[in-house]
């Protein structure tokens, strides 16, 4: 898997209990998702079709960093689907504990939103 994006939690990420809120979360996921899908197919206009099942296995706390990884798993007629871990960093020790673990499918639309063929040429070679 490959590092796609780093957030440092701020206060305004913590839900009521002071933890990460799972919507910012999601958010981070969605978007991360998205930027190695766009890359791979060479194309921006991709939605979310889905995201699986997301269980926060472990609590995100207030200046914890995190770093989401991911990899293209599938990459179909109209959408590709990347699998996505999400880490915590203890940036003293260097360890990284796993918060989540899920998969997104995106779907490339046309300018009406309708499924577009993807081209299979234009995907980039690394995935």
């Amino acid at each position: 898997m490959q590092l796609i994006s780093t957030h440092t939690i701020l206060t305004s990420d913590l839900g009521v209990k002071g933890n990460l809120f799972g919507g910012v979360f999601v958010t981070w996921i969605d978007l991360a998702a998205y930027n190695l899908a766009a890359e791979a197919i060479k194309d921006p206009n991709i939605v979310t079709l889905k995201i699986s099942e997301c269980l926060f296995l472990q609590p995100a706390k207030i200046n914890n960093i995190v770093k989401i990884y991911g990899r293209i798993a599938r990459v179909g007629n109209t959408s590709v689907t990347v699998e996505i871990e999400a880490r915590k960093i203890d940036v003293i020790k260097g360890d990284e504990v796993v918060l989540c673990t899920t998969s997104v499918v995106m779907v490339l639309v046309d300018v009406y939103g309708n499924p577009k063929k993807i081209k299979k040429a234009a995907i980039k070679d690394s995935f």
